[in-house]
């Protein structure tokens, strides 16, 4: 499958997960929320390749990098975050997010000695002032604490060092929807030993809408959404890769005018323009310089 195709399933499954997310949330604590969606994706995709006899065995080594790959992508990034939803509005939430591509931009070069591409940082700038700009009508501190703000910022930059440790799992022959299921299965357990040592209650959320979006969010939003994603930062870099949370925001919003009746304002039209133009900044191919002819014929 082309790389385009997966950056723009990563983009449009991200996308409509906003909206399951709420969804889930309203029926259940954010914490068990989390859990149950990785414990179903977990289960499906380890099920599934059992089933298909695609499991392979694998080193110590190998689970001790997909063990830290749940630490960072299943499970302690979507408790940061999700408990910044708690008090932060959703456009204050999306700007802090959508930083997840500068993040793994410095986080590449501090941590691996990658040096980023210099076109990431117009494309960031343009994309951050985007998203803000789309959600300009919600874009304020209301009750958000400092700490709600710290919690959305330690959110992102620990996915950030998520996707640099997917590099590392491939540099590991871990095949990846194999190591996915894995990492999706100690990121479960983890949650799993949190919600205990929290004392969430464990009744199962009776609701069907409650159900409903956990499997949206386990099957496509988790195992298809971040199959496509980890493919992206295997192929292109983390620092590329990121730059889908700056596009995923107004899928989100285009959701939103179908479901809620969403107003475009002019503020809005600009800051999607202004996001896609920095995705346009970022991936656009360099000309290739062509040799001046000569003035004079050659002797």
């Amino acid at each position: 499958m082309p790389i385009g195709i997966h950056y723009c399933l990563t983009v449009l499954i991200w996308g409509l997960t906003w909206t399951a997310i709420r969804l889930q949330v309203e029926s259940a604590p954010v914490d068990l929320s989390v859990l149950y969606r990785f414990v179903m994706a977990s289960l499906v995709a380890l099920g599934g390749l059992a089933l298909l006899r695609r499991l392979p065995r694998m080193s110590w080594r190998q689970h001790r990098l997909l063990i830290l790959q749940g630490m960072t992508l299943y499970s302690v990034n979507f408790l940061l975050i999700y408990r910044a939803a708690e008090t932060m509005t959703t456009g204050l939430l999306a700007v802090v997010f959508s930083l997840a591509a500068l993040f793994n931009a410095f986080n590449g070069w501090w941590i691996m000695g990658q040096r980023p591409s210099l076109r990431i940082y117009p494309a960031v700038a343009l994309g951050v002032t985007g998203v803000a700009l789309l959600f300009w009508h919600d874009l304020t501190l209301g009750n958000a604490t400092v700490a709600a703000i710290l919690f959305a910022a330690g959110g992102t930059f620990w996915f950030s060092l998520g996707n640099l440790i997917s590099l590392k799992v491939r540099n590991a022959d871990i095949p990846l929807f194999a190591g996915n299921a894995w990492a999706m299965a100690y990121g479960a357990v983890a949650l799993g030993i949190w919600c205990l040592i929290q004392g969430v209650p464990w009744h199962p959320p009776q609701s069907e809408v409650f159900w409903g979006a956990t499997v949206f969010l386990a099957i496509p939003g988790s195992i298809i959404g971040f199959y496509s994603y980890i493919t992206v930062i295997r192929t292109l870099g983390a620092d590329k890769a990121g730059y889908a949370t700056v596009l995923f925001p107004i899928v989100a919003l285009s959701v939103s005018t179908w479901l809620e009746g969403f107003e475009w304002t002019i503020t809005a039209v600009i800051g999607a323009l202004l996001a896609l133009l920095g995705n346009y900044v970022l991936f656009r191919k360099a000309a290739v310089p062509v040799a001046p002819k000569p003035l004079y014929g050659s002797d």
